[in-house]
């Protein structure tokens, strides 16, 4: 059996070994939603240019930590832990609101009652 592809047909297409990272404007979008769900829960208003600055912050710390939570995309209960512990006090202190409230709400919006 080829696996090459005869002219006038679609290439063949390789499955890779692991999965692709998403794309910037996938993960800004993400970070954008979730920051949405989580003021929402929180029951709060939150101006535009705060919450433009705490995309940015959250963004920015996706970004430097592509690859671990690309590799734990699927462990939503790690990621959820790994915001509490890496992004909740910044968007906490931005926000004016306590840390324990934004993290029970960030937990909701993100992953549901089940983690």
């Amino acid at each position: 059996m080829s696996f090459k592809s005869t002219p006038g047909s679609p290439p063949v297409k390789h499955k890779q070994s692991g999965q692709q990272l998403p794309s910037a404007r996938g993960i800004r979008r993400a970070c954008s939603k979730e920051l949405y769900r989580t003021a929402k829960r929180l029951k709060l208003y939150i101006s535009p240019e705060r919450m433009e600055q705490a995309e940015e912050k959250y963004y920015a710390k996706v970004i430097a930590n592509l690859l671990w939570i690309g590799e734990n995309r699927n462990d939503r209960k790690k990621l959820c832990e790994w915001w509490n512990t890496e992004v909740s006090a910044d968007i906490a202190a931005l926000w004016d609101v306590e840390v324990e409230p934004l993290k029970e709400a960030f937990k909701h919006a993100f992953g549901g009652y089940r983690l």
